[in-house]
């Protein structure tokens, strides 16, 4: 089995920055991908960034150019760091780990951010 454990979230002014955390552990031996998403009530999950086995990145672009997602593959973490917040950036954000045979999901982080 395979859990993921999110950090990093909170509340923070607009023009700041956050770093999310997400950390897998179990039963892993290859990854295909990462992924983070986020959602705010009433509104379908909205996938952010996501970086490919190879490292290649990719990200929406309503954050392009203030997202960087980035992974530490020893410790099997993916990061999303997150810059010049804006309020719309508001939600729960979620990790997503693709393994050849399933995906997973993190228990998701709130951020928040003021105007």
């Amino acid at each position: 089995q395979v859990q993921l454990v999110e950090s990093g979230g909170g509340l923070v002014q607009a023009g700041g920055s956050l770093r999310l955390s997400c950390a897998a552990s179990g039963n892993i031996f290859s990854i295909n991908a990462w992924a983070w998403y986020r959602q705010t009530p009433g509104n379908e999950r909205e996938w952010v960034a996501s970086i490919i086995r190879g490292g290649s990145t990719n990200s929406a672009d309503s954050v392009k150019g203030r997202a960087i997602i980035s992974t530490d593959n020893a410790k099997n973490t993916v990061y999303l760091q997150m810059n010049n917040l804006k309020p719309e950036d508001t939600a729960v954000y979620y990790c997503n780990l693709r393994l050849p045979t399933a995906s997973y999901w993190g228990q998701g982080t709130q951020v928040t951010v003021s105007s």
